[in-house]
């Protein structure tokens, strides 16, 4: 697909189309009666993200290269998005280890439905997560701390899109840890221009020192 400017964010098949299929099954009855906005990767923007309080942002299949390499690094990212740009429901799954994380504003954040602990950092450095899609990156950043993952700001576009990480946010807030752009600013999950998130960057760790230490050393 004419999209980015790697081959990452290129390439579609046809399990993407058909998880989407099955996700908007259960999404769409909730739209009219809760008055909720929708944006999907394989859908163009109808913009009702900016009409409605609320809105679903929903990638059906993060890390399609992997999976088209036979690899791990795919999963489905689910989350629901404020006009304002704060994320507050938060669910990926990943096929490959049947995990499913999940996060809810003010309610935590959740392991396949066991409350998600973080342990303490280490005393070891951080290691940089970057082998699979954007969303399993993010998760595996958690799951392998103390580890973080980086996109530089670049001119070109790339880096991920909103859809890739709206669900992780939510679930690093909840989970008292480090997801904002390369400055250390939040991450804008309903911009008005691209959808892409290379004009400044993103950055997840696992500790907020691990944060402190990449945002000192990129500035």
């Amino acid at each position: 697909k004419e999209m980015g400017s790697t081959p990452a964010s290129q390439v579609v098949t046809e399990v993407d189309l058909l998880s989407q299929e099955i996700i908007l099954k259960h999404i769409h009855p909730t739209l009219e009666p809760y008055e909720l906005g929708l944006l999907t990767e394989e859908t163009p923007d109808d913009r009702s993200r900016f009409e409605k309080d609320y809105f679903w942002c929903i990638d059906p299949m993060d890390g399609t290269l992997p999976f088209i390499e036979q690899r791990p690094g795919y999963g489905v990212s689910i989350a629901l998005v404020s006009q304002a740009g704060q994320s507050v429901i938060g669910v990926v799954y990943d096929p490959l280890t049947e995990t499913l994380y999940h996060a809810v504003h003010s309610a935590g954040a959740f392991r396949n439905r066991d409350a998600w602990i973080i342990p303490v950092a280490q005393d070891k450095p951080a290691k940089s997560i970057a082998s699979g899609g954007a969303t399993l990156n993010t998760c595996w950043v958690l799951e392998q701390a103390p580890a973080y993952f980086l996109k530089k700001p670049k001119p070109e576009e790339g880096c991920g899109c909103i859809w890739d990480y709206a669900a992780m946010v939510c679930i690093y807030k909840e989970l008292g840890v480090a997801a904002s752009d390369s400055h250390g600013m939040p991450l804008e999950l309903n911009p008005q221009g691209s959808f892409f998130m290379n004009q400044k960057g993103v950055l997840f760790c696992s500790h907020s020192e691990i944060q402190k230490d990449m945002i000192n050393k990129l500035s």
